[in-house]
């Protein structure tokens, strides 16, 4: 006799260790969006839900939200660190890709900025500063940018920008950041 119970999918093959690294790519997907919806409040375990793993290989990679907000900007520093590599990548360039990041990572930077001494995050921000100092310098050369910016002004102003776009209603984020945008061009130009 036929089963009347609704067909259950596939569970997904348990590939163990061999599925570590596509794990932590998913759970790094996963906790973007889940973030970005719900905000700081959302359960850790919606992370693991949305990324189709057990809460187990999420704490195996990540052991609290700290460590998977790091994941996350890691990634976001790879990012602009390929980006920037480019020849002709500007400070410009820099802070457009800055907001864009901001704008999908707002409850994680809320996160990543609450405890700016721990060591995951110090680094992070090592490698910024480091992109961002050869920016700075080639767009010096170049006369784009006046011999009165210091890596540290393009630095602070990427926190700032971030933490105000995390801080604004989704739809005022555009105008906030062209605000600040506007603001930062007229104080990094030549004088």
């Amino acid at each position: 006799m036929p089963s009347t119970a609704s067909p259950r999918a596939n569970p997904r093959p348990n590939r163990g260790p061999a599925a570590a690294a596509d794990n932590r790519r998913a759970l790094i997907a996963a906790a973007r969006e889940v973030y970005a919806e719900g905000g700081l409040t959302a359960p850790f375990s919606a992370v693991a839900k949305r990324a189709g793993v057990g809460q187990g290989s999420l704490y195996r990679h990540f052991p609290d939200r700290t460590a998977l907000a790091v994941a996350v900007f890691e990634d976001n520093v790879r990012e602009l660190e390929d980006y920037t590599s480019e020849p002709d990548r500007t400070v410009d360039d820099l802070l457009d890709r800055v907001v864009d990041q901001a704008v999908v990572s707002t409850a994680l930077i809320e996160l990543i900025t609450a405890d700016l001494s721990d060591a995951r995050i110090a680094t992070l921000g090592a490698r910024f500063h480091a992109l961002v100092e050869r920016l700075v310098a080639r767009d010096r050369q170049a006369g784009r940018v006046g011999a009165h910016l210091e890596a540290d002004d393009v630095t602070m102003a990427a926190g700032m920008l971030a933490t105000e776009l995390a801080r604004a209603q989704p739809a005022h984020r555009a105008a906030a950041a062209r605000r600040a945008r506007a603001l930062f061009a007229a104080a990094f130009a030549p004088r």
